[in-house]
């Protein structure tokens, strides 16, 4: 039996649980830190063992070298494979990759902030329900479908090049063709084919935090910033963004960090120069270089830990 004391000083005797429930039951309920204990055990030892232990199995891989005659593994500490990041082609790279994502994060929050500024402040009922379902339905799409649709898109024979020439623009694409940095023989495979993808597929990153957060915004202080008679520039430069910003900040951290690390859609869309996702992928796979494959694989580390330690102080997690 077991006694319970209740309030008023009365006491109620319940019938103790038998069989092993019971005894767990009873257990848990007289050591609730045991419970706790035991539920968090498993996704900490999975963390801890297969994403953190992969992670150091790679910080650790970073420091060794590759023997340019053997082409094996030297297992000795050295700084050179970090040295060799620093050489004009791998430096290159990184710099190819921070700007495409930094970029693609600019052109996502420019993108998203009309959008959902307005499924913030003027969506209601059914229109909300359609927002929610535009924004979320290219996610239920898979992956490479969508790359490899936007491929014939923006291929030469492509639907938008048709566009351009039903339209009596074909001299304007081919301007933008012919320009040296993001240029190319079709938009395919050029950096701004590739720009494009990168905008379309994490957009929705950007649109869902932002909107979260403009809905946090009191209408009452837009009303009162009218009132005390701001622009709307100047309600939107000193009321608006200001609140918004830990949104826009928190849809960055997925534009910018997914840029950073993905693999798939320069390989299908864009120039035949890479960028770090494809940097690790060719010396891991092809060219058997693990340790510089590690190096590379650092990099975009190094930079999110920067990123998200900016994004903490600007209120970016109280967003998500």
């Amino acid at each position: 039996m077991t006694t319970l004391t209740m309030s008023g000083g009365k006491t109620s005797i319940l019938p103790r649980r038998g069989g092993f429930f019971g005894l767990m039951s009873n257990t848990f309920w007289r050591h609730p830190k045991l419970l706790l204990f035991l539920m968090l055990t498993p996704p900490l030892l999975w963390l801890g063992i297969i994403y953190i232990g992969s992670l150091i199995a790679l910080l650790l891989q970073s420091f060794f070298s590759i023997d340019d005659f053997s082409g094996l593994v030297n297992y000795e500490f050295t700084l050179s494979t970090y040295a060799q990041l620093l050489s004009p082609t791998n430096f290159d790279i990184i710099m190819r990759t921070v700007v495409m994502a930094a970029l693609v994060t600019v052109a996502a929050a420019l993108i998203a902030f009309p959008i959902a500024y307005y499924a913030a402040r003027y969506a209601q009922g059914k229109w909300k329900a359609f927002f929610y379902l535009g924004v979320m339905l290219p996610l239920w799409s898979s992956y490479l479908v969508k790359i490899y649709a936007w491929k014939l898109i923006l291929a030469k024979e492509g639907i938008l090049t048709w566009i351009f020439e039903k339209l009596h623009l074909s001299w304007l694409l081919d301007g933008i063709l012919n320009l040296p940095v993001v240029g190319g023989n079709s938009l395919s495979v050029s950096y701004l084919g590739t720009f494009i993808v990168f905008v379309y597929i994490w957009l929705p990153y950007m649109i869902l935090p932002t909107q979260a957060a403009l809905e946090r915004v009191p209408g009452n202080l837009i009303e009162a910033s009218a009132d005390l008679g701001a622009t709307p520039r100047q309600t939107f430069r000193a009321v608006l963004l200001p609140l918004a910003l830990p949104g826009i900040v928190a849809g960055s951290i997925f534009t910018f960090s997914l840029t950073l690390g993905d693999y798939i859609i320069p390989q299908i869309v864009g120039s035949s120069r890479l960028f770090i996702g494809q940097a690790v992928y060719a010396q891991q796979g092809t060219a058997g270089n693990v340790p510089l494959a590690a190096a590379f694989s650092i990099v975009p580390i190094v930079i999110m830990a920067l990123y998200l330690s900016l994004a903490k102080r600007m209120g970016a997690f109280d967003a998500l």
